[in-house]
């Protein structure tokens, strides 16, 4: 949990905001409505534009960590930052491939 105690506002915003499209897909699965499903397609770009806007900012921090020299072995740091960098995107299209499923699951059951 350091690494998240770590983490700025904007990571963690990006981080997370895939939880949303998830709990609004479960939702549907449980209670198919129009309504719900309606709000999935804006709740899942703002979940892919979140990931991508968390993975830039890693990127950022890594070329600026690089910039000011604060990398003792540049490459060794540029690979821990991109990999870092990259877990908003997991994240957030891990949570959105989930939602989606649930919302299949929703159409398939309703009336």
């Amino acid at each position: 949990m350091s690494v998240l105690a770590n983490a700025s506002i904007l990571a963690l915003v990006s981080m997370f905001m895939g939880l949303a499209p998830l709990g609004m897909g479960i939702a549907y699965a449980l209670w198919p409505h129009e309504q719900r499903l309606s709000m999935m397609r804006p709740l899942s770009l703002a979940a892919i534009f979140a990931a991508l806007s968390g993975f830039a900012l890693g990127l950022m921090n890594v070329l600026r960590a690089i910039g000011m020299g604060q990398a003792g072995d540049s490459y060794r740091i540029s690979a821990i930052g991109l990999a870092e960098s990259l877990v908003p995107i997991f994240f957030g299209f891990g949570c959105l491939t989930v939602a989606w499923l649930c919302v299949a699951v929703g159409l398939w059951r309703r009336p």
